[in-house]
């Protein structure tokens, strides 16, 4: 058995998300498991609230209450890697708009009078 804190903080070493011991008793009203925060989560109501997850994880419940953290490499999700191209910059539209914005009053055209010398 482990507690709710410490299956909160599995289960975000699995996801992307951070995930908090309100949350993991929120999951377990809406999965209809009891859980006793002070006596801990077994392999059976671990299962269950992996089910109940909106996403995937690849570890079994009986990896999730097991005494060594974190599993071995078989057992662990894979993550994929993100890559930025430019840290900090921000990507312009791929197409340009039809027309260039002009700040200010826009003035109509006057036609140019013709001079001759």
């Amino acid at each position: 058995m482990i507690s709710v804190q410490e299956f909160a903080r599995r289960l975000t070493d699995l996801g992307p998300e951070a995930v908090t011991s309100h949350d993991v008793e929120d999951l377990a009203d809406a999965a209809g498991v009891r859980i006793d925060p002070g006596r801990g989560i077994d392999a059976g109501q671990a299962q269950q609230l992996l089910d109940r997850l909106s996403r995937s994880v690849s570890v079994t419940a009986a990896a999730m209450v097991a005494a060594p953290w974190p599993p071995p490499e078989a057992v662990r999700p894979a993550v994929a890697p993100v890559v930025f191209s430019s840290p900090g910059a921000v990507d312009a539209p791929s197409d340009p708009p039809a027309r260039p914005r002009r700040s200010g009053q826009t003035h109509p055209a006057r036609p140019r009078s013709r001079r001759t010398r």
